[in-house]
């Protein structure tokens, strides 16, 4: 007779809830969250995180989705990960999506590993490329965020190549997921030495707009971070944009086409996705990342989102630690997910930690049964993060 499947764990608001769907995906943790947006002019869960529940399902086997009519409280009972059996994956988001595609990006980098099969997942439709006020850039997350996996043992066949970039606030961009490095069990960390920056890489892009941006932008950074470290490089990337029906991105208008882009709006068409921006990181000799990004605002100039990035890198450094904003979380899960019984360490700045992730450290704690330990650091103004692994490992590959 099987076992009973445990309780579902109970959370209210939309808060966290793409980090407590990886928890929950996993532990094989049933969630049950309600009061979504039950306040709001608009409840309920959004077009972002509608195909959020739906990447989910398709990338593992056997999930069961229960969501109320109003969309202000689901249940969410987890499957197996089987990348869809290691068959490509396409994957359209919505036109009115307003999430960078990161939004997507960061739960499959978390939930690949302990796939049953390798990861090779396209995404398309409202696909924005650039950094947005909540998710930073397919950039950053190609250079700072992939990087980090590789102190977990994840060093071969995992890629992102960006097909197509478009900028927000409407996004008809494409990216190439792969993850093909599968573990057992994730490798315990043990990073506690920030060391100092020995380099700064970057990337700036123009998407539609006069290609002199992306030398202005580049002049303006290296102006401010040259005075620290002469080693800057910054890659300089043009894209076109692109070329859309004139009713792309109202709410419906694809359904009303009949899920057909061909012929959409009467056969007139408009350009979308046009912007430019920057991102940089910086380099420690021991490894360490720090990295900061953003798009130009409306008629803000190159050589503004030049300098604002500089200095947004300059204070992400300050922070200290070994590990920045970008991806701290994603460091903690993973060390959460690690050899049981082993216990990893990490050097946070002080700054990096702030209510929303002590919130997400709540979630943790719910959902693994475990708690994290925090003490002063011997450097000033970072702090000792202590975890003790649970050993959940890889489901798919312990039935093979």
């Amino acid at each position: 007779m099987a076992a009973p499947l445990p309780a579902p764990t109970k959370f209210t608001t939309h808060q966290n809830l793409r980090h407590r769907l990886v928890l929950a995906t996993l532990t094989g943790t049933p969630l049950h969250v309600t009061q979504i947006r039950s306040n709001s002019l608009t409840p309920g869960l959004t077009s972002s995180e509608f195909s959020l529940l739906r990447l989910l399902d398709t990338i593992t086997n056997g999930s069961f989705f229960e969501i109320s009519v109003t969309g202000t409280t689901f249940i969410y009972k987890p499957g197996l990960i089987t990348g869809n059996n290691g068959k490509p994956i396409h994957h359209t988001l919505p036109e009115t999506c307003t999430r960078g595609v990161t939004y997507y990006l960061e739960p499959l980098a978390l939930l690949a590993p302990f796939s049953k099969s390798a990861f090779s997942i396209t995404l398309n439709g409202g696909v924005i490329t650039t950094a947005t006020d909540e998710d930073p850039s397919v950039d950053t997350f190609r250079t700072a965020y992939l990087p980090l996996f590789a102190k977990f043992g994840m060093e071969r066949n995992i890629e992102l190549r960006i097909l197509k970039r478009s900028a927000g606030p409407t996004g008809a961009g494409e990216v190439h997921f792969v993850h093909g490095h599968q573990l057992r069990v994730a490798k315990t960390m043990h990073l506690q030495t920030p060391g100092r920056v020995k380099k700064i890489r970057g990337v700036v892009y123009a998407i539609g707009v006069s290609a002199g941006n992306n030398a202005r932008m580049i002049e303006a950074a290296r102006g401010v971070l040259n005075r620290f470290i002469p080693d800057v490089y910054v890659f300089s990337d043009v894209a076109r944009p692109q070329i859309v029906p004139a009713d792309y991105g109202k709410e419906g208008a694809l359904e009303s086409a009949g899920g057909v882009m061909k012929g959409r709006a009467g056969g007139k068409t408009k350009k979308v996705g046009m912007g430019f921006g920057i991102s940089l990181v910086a380099e420690t000799g021991t490894g360490c990342v720090y990295a900061a990004d953003a798009t130009a605002r409306p008629s803000e100039p190159a050589e503004d989102v030049g300098k604002r990035v500089a200095w947004m890198l300059l204070e992400e450094i300050a922070l200290g630690g070994c590990v920045g904003r970008t991806g701290a979380m994603a460091v903690l899960t993973m060390m959460m997910m690690g050899v049981e019984g082993d216990v990893g360490r990490v050097v946070l700045g002080r700054g990096v930690i702030d209510e929303g992730f002590v919130s997400r450290l709540r979630d943790i704690k719910r959902i693994f049964g475990t708690e994290v330990a925090i003490r002063d650091a011997p450097t000033e103004g970072n702090v000792l993060v202590s975890i003790v692994g649970r050993g959940v490992g890889n489901v798919g590959r312990k039935l093979a």
